[in-house]
């Protein structure tokens, strides 16, 4: 029997706050990779992987909270828990081996479309790894063509969130990056929902069944996600460099007529004096005068 499948039983609500949910995690991770760039290499690690954390979180939470408005009519709706975090932990890993790639090896090309592809794999298959832990008295199936569709939505935008973290700089241009990868991902969501369909088993409509199942235990599996992307997005606000960038020293726009930018105090020469290898400096040092009575 065909399960009359809803995505969108609370109406514009689950895929609004998905999609800002998504933006949010794609901001924090460029963000943070794109901090990772201008920092020491004994601290690109941490950058990396925090950004990393913050757009596997990102896509995570995203897809469980437009899962919230998804329902099948007259079947409750159970989630297992340990698959659901392994979607959570996969998302995680692959986007951070994909962020990894092009934070080590630069924007070539090669380390674009190999990061992006990992990443987006990682992206797709969080989301049909959390789908496979959903628990009702039906089977899934998937539209084979469709769901192509999605990977491959997921691999463009992957790819194109990462060239944007390592060549776009600023706030602005960063965020307009974020909210593009947000629609991609949700995108990429609710292709995949498309390509979706349920076929109930027999006798598999209780009577006494809500279409509201699926709220209840997805609840409580968000909490930790979410509070991450809000310390994450603590961490952005109270580091200068996140949010404001670094001037570029090459700009002449940046420069005073002096040669060094704005606000940045001239350095007070150091003199040399003379040494074997400049003979010439020893002339430049002041002759002490002589005491008194060595005249």
């Amino acid at each position: 029997m065909q399960g009359k499948i809803d995505g969108f039983s609370y109406g514009a609500v689950t895929p609004v706050a998905a999609f800002l949910m998504a933006c949010l995690g794609a901001a924090l991770g460029l963000r943070c990779m794109n901090r990772s760039l201008r920092t020491e290499r004994s601290f690109k690690a941490g950058w990396l992987a925090l950004g990393a954390t913050s757009i596997g979180s990102g896509i995570w939470t995203m897809h469980f909270i437009a899962m919230m408005g998804f329902t099948v009519e007259g079947v409750t709706i159970g989630y297992d828990k340990p698959i659901t975090f392994a979607s959570l932990a996969v998302a995680i890993g692959m986007v951070g081996v994909g962020i990894f790639i092009v934070g080590y090896r630069g924007a070539t090309r090669m380390a674009l479309v190999t990061g992006g592809t990992i990443t987006g794999l990682g992206m797709a298959t969080m989301h049909y790894l959390g789908m496979a832990g959903i628990r009702l008295e039906g089977q899934l199936e998937y539209d084979t063509i469709t769901v192509s569709l999605s990977v491959v939505i997921a691999v463009v935008a992957a790819t194109t969130a990462l060239w944007a973290a390592v060549a776009v700089n600023g706030f602005l241009p960063s965020l307009g990056a974020s909210v593009v990868m947000g629609v991609a991902v949700s995108g990429m969501h609710y292709t995949g929902m498309a390509a979706l369909s349920v076929h109930l088993h027999p006798g598999a409509l209780p009577e006494n069944a809500t279409a509201d199942g699926a709220t209840a235990p997805l609840v409580p599996l968000l909490i930790g996600p979410g509070c991450f992307l809000l310390l994450a997005a603590v961490v952005v606000m109270f580091d200068p460099l996140m949010v404001m960038g670094t001037p570029d020293w090459n700009d002449p726009r940046a420069l005073n007529g002096t040669g060094r930018p704005l606000g940045i105090p001239a350095q007070r020469q150091v003199p040399r004096f003379g040494t074997h290898a400049d003979p010439a400096s020893f002339h430049s040092r002041p002759r002490d005068p002589a005491p008194p009575g060595e005249w």
